[in-house]
């Protein structure tokens, strides 16, 4: 049995959801987002509440039962809320900087790095070691952030690279003599 399934998704106050069969659509004060479950499912909405009730007790209607209340779940928090990454910059001369819809990163390569926002990401740089993803998609955001971060990993001897905020990077000690 799903633990996560049972617990139905409450609609804050200014979201309102459709279901049109297996699609359900949110809208809320951020924008509208919509999510299509599989046919293991069974979607419903009564007095501010989505349901979510499996068609069967199969393993897989099990499985898609969880994962598809986490999906309602996180599409309403999107449109309320919204989804944000912060990156922090370590290295002597690394920093970044918006340049209208694109960021701009030195990275220690021998020419900078330019990187575009996709559709429905908002990128900042507050500082020019900071940098925020934010949207409310959160698997766009996820992505967006992790593509960023793979222009530079954090490496382990000294620590320099772009790293998610407060992630820990595993140290090693240097060769000796």
């Amino acid at each position: 049995m799903s633990r996560i399934g049972k617990k139905p998704v409450e609609l804050p106050s200014g979201v309102t959801a459709s279901v049109s069969g297996q699609t359900i659509e949110v809208k809320g004060p951020k924008g509208t987002r919509s999510f299509t479950a599989t046919d293991d499912v069974t979607l419903s909405v009564e007095d501010n509440v989505v349901k979510i009730d499996p068609r069967g007790m199969s393993k897989r209607a099990r499985q898609q039962w969880g994962m598809s209340r986490t999906m309602v779940a996180n599409l309403v928090t999107g449109v309320t809320t919204g989804f944000k990454k912060e990156l922090e910059i370590q290295g002597v001369g690394y920093r970044a900087q918006m340049q209208g819809n694109t960021l701009k990163l030195n990275l220690g390569y021998s020419h900078d790095v330019d990187f575009t926002a996709p559709e429905g990401v908002t990128i900042t740089a507050p500082k020019q070691t900071e940098i925020v993803v934010e949207g409310i998609d959160q698997q766009l955001v996820g992505e967006t952030a992790a593509k960023i971060r793979e222009w530079r990993r954090p490496e382990p001897y000294k620590g320099k690279g772009i790293r998610y905020k407060g992630e820990f990077i595993f140290r090693k000690e240097g060769k000796k003599k």
